[in-house]
């Protein structure tokens, strides 16, 4: 950070304030503490019968790789409101909003991914400017090795084994930085 946003003063320093624990960004001027929080991205499991809808990304990162409809939440928006608005901008999609199904932590990148599960309204879907294709997949059909995230791969994970379980509930967990490759695996690739 190199100027206020409240002031426009260049005085910005690190240091954890009065009545506070951890360093922030503290501007010299006018004293503004500027926070700084994890991002949110929300976004559905869209199903349809013993399918879901999954879309190829048209963007980077992971561009070509599979994912389910999602991204950050906007100011000002809820939860249910960004799930719904991704879903329909990225695979032309309207869902009926089900539960909050997965709340995924990734504090390495200061992220937590909100997922929810949604029914399709209709099979009327195409693929967003985000997105190359999309499309309704079995479990046996999801191209696992080209899922572009963890996040979603466990969420799909989750999904269809609860499906087989016959019941649904809320999974949260955190996926941490994976270790660098030794470098013996490094040359063999």
């Amino acid at each position: 950070m190199k100027f206020c946003s409240q002031c426009g003063s260049d005085r910005i320093e690190l240091r954890v304030p009065d009545g506070d624990s951890l360093p922030r960004f503290v501007c010299g001027a006018c004293g503004t503490i500027h926070y700084q929080n994890p991002k949110i991205v929300v976004g559905c499991l869209p199903e349809w019968k013993d399918q879901v809808l999954m879309c190829r990304r048209a963007i980077q990162p992971r561009f070509g790789l599979w994912t389910l409809p999602a991204g950050f939440l906007e100011n000002g928006e809820t939860l249910a409101a960004g799930a719904m608005r991704e879903t329909l901008e990225e695979a032309g999609a309207r869902v009926e909003l089900g539960p909050l199904y997965t709340v995924i932590s990734l504090p390495y990148i200061s992220q937590v991914y909100m997922m929810f599960r949604a029914r399709l309204v209709d099979l009327d879907f195409a693929p967003g400017p985000e997105s190359l294709e999309v499309a309704l997949f079995e479990e046996t059909g999801i191209p696992w090795e080209e899922v572009a995230f963890r996040t979603i791969a466990r969420t799909l994970r989750n999904y269809f084994l609860d499906r087989r379980m016959g019941s649904f509930e809320m999974h949260v967990s955190a996926l941490e930085k994976r270790p660098p490759l030794p470098p013996d695996l490094l040359a063999a690739g």
